[in-house]
């Protein structure tokens, strides 16, 4: 029995959102609000306005679960390979959940602007790098674009390539 051959892989990225904040940076932030609530709201506290100090809680938790949140969200991915045959996104949610498509690689057709990246497929079509700014959007496409151009261009087998 014969192996079936392998598909050329053109094109492969890793597309994971963009977080400034690193994990020290959090911390930091978290206790200039701690530090910062407790200045304006103690001596209020002590001069019988105690209903300030627990607002003054609230927003410390409210800033602690968007960071939280935001977080949780980062770890969303998704993953571009380009074959001779098809182009797999592989999405992977922020809970686990996977998410496989398949496109058609020889009728594919991209489609960016600073929005959104739309890649088509006889009828399929899937928005890709949601999460991604417009420059890295931008810079995804047109690197699939040459991708595809390069996987479309003829290949001839020479014997004076030798």
């Amino acid at each position: 029995m014969t192996e079936a051959p392998v598909p050329a892989v053109h094109f492969a990225a890793s597309l994971k959102p963009y977080r400034s904040l690193s994990a020290d940076g959090f911390r930091f932030v978290m206790l200039a609000a701690v530090a910062a609530n407790l200045v304006i709201g103690l001596p209020l506290f002590l001069m019988g306005a105690w209903p300030v100090f627990g607002f003054m809680g609230l927003d410390v938790f409210l800033l602690w679960w968007l960071f939280h949140r935001s977080y949780f969200d980062a770890r969303r991915s998704e993953t571009l390979t380009l074959t001779d045959h098809d182009l797999i996104v592989v999405r992977i949610a922020p809970d686990g959940e996977r998410e496989e498509l398949r496109l058609d690689a020889y009728w594919l057709k991209v489609e960016a602007t600073e929005e959104r990246l739309v890649v088509t497929s006889r009828g399929n079509r899937a928005v890709i790098g949601r999460f991604l700014g417009p420059d890295e959007r931008l810079r995804v496409a047109d690197r699939l674009k040459a991708a595809i151009a390069d996987m479309r261009a003829p290949r001839y087998d020479h014997a004076w390539d030798e």
